[in-house]
């Protein structure tokens, strides 16, 4: 039997509809099946589609999707439900999403009547070291020569919920001269057990521009990456690049200028002693688009 399924476009990391990274919002997906949840991702198109599957109290669990596959954690989408939750009274104080990676803290700032600012708590951040000579892989796959890559500036993997291969690049202005070969970054992606590549760098020292590409899950080129810019933000931190006040760290990241789309994403590392322990995502939001659609 057909279903309809009420979702709403969230452009995320962003004050300005058509901007950004949008992101499919379903409230009520507690009588979808996986198979459902997908195909609802697949019809709208957008990088992810996050699903709310039931609510209890403060706590509301949620699954993500691509158009292609299910994947454990977005953080462009989170920022998405969160704005949703705040901005429509879902959520008077903080929530705590349920996801396949573990819990995610919400808090929201207010200006006026509206939300200016959702902050999501990221997973603990993890690190792994990439194969020998996978700056030259990386600087083939992105098409440029390795002498752009950044000899100073962290070159790893890590992940505050998916993981991440980082790239840092010598100035911001190669960014707009990549040219991905998409079959060899879904080659490597698999092969070294990561979901995209962030290719990254400095343009002061607490801010930095990028380019994430995620062919491997259905995404060529995503516009504004909130799980990347949380764990880069943490990856930093841990050599020493972040300016440090006290027990944190605070940085700026701009993406998607490539894809006409741009968005900026706040982030917030705090330490335990010398080890960044928890990572603060936070970026405006708005509602682009309300609508319904049948399945079935």
């Amino acid at each position: 039997m057909p279903k309809e399924v009420p979702y709403l476009l969230v452009d995320a990391f962003t004050q300005e509809a058509g901007h950004g990274n949008r992101a499919g919002v379903v409230l009520d997906a507690a009588g979808l099946t996986r198979e459902e949840m997908q195909q609802v991702a697949e019809i709208l198109r957008v990088s992810e589609t996050v699903f709310v599957t039931g609510r209890s109290g403060p706590e509301v669990r949620v699954r993500y999707f691509t158009p292609t596959q299910e994947i454990e954690f977005c953080g462009h989408a989170t920022l998405a439900i969160g704005y949703v939750l705040a901005s429509e009274g879902l959520k008077d104080g903080p929530a705590y999403l349920k996801t396949p990676v573990g819990t995610v803290p919400l808090d929201v700032e207010r200006s006026g009547d509206g939300v200016s600012c959702v902050w999501m708590s990221q997973p603990e951040p993890s690190y792994r070291p990439l194969p020998p000579h996978s700056r030259e892989v990386l600087a083939e796959a992105v098409g440029i020569d390795s002498r752009f890559v950044h000899r100073a500036l962290p070159l790893g993997a890590a992940s505050t919920g998916l993981w991440t291969g980082y790239l840092p690049l010598v100035d911001a202005s190669i960014l707009a001269s990549l040219e991905p070969d998409l079959g060899a970054l879904v080659a490597l992606s698999r092969a070294w057990g990561i979901s995209c590549v962030q290719a990254y760098a400095p343009t002061a020292p607490d801010s930095f521009a990028c380019r994430v590409f995620a062919p491997a899950v259905g995404i060529p080129e995503d516009p504004v990456t909130g799980s990347a810019a949380g764990a880069l933000a943490a990856l930093l931190a841990r050599h020493g690049v972040l300016p440090r006040q006290g027990g944190t760290s605070q940085a700026r990241l701009t993406q998607g200028h490539a894809l006409g789309s741009p968005g900026e994403v706040r982030l917030v590392v705090e330490y335990a002693g010398a080890r960044p322990e928890r990572v603060r995502v936070g970026g405006c939001a708005v509602a682009s688009y309300e609508g319904s659609l049948r399945i079935g």
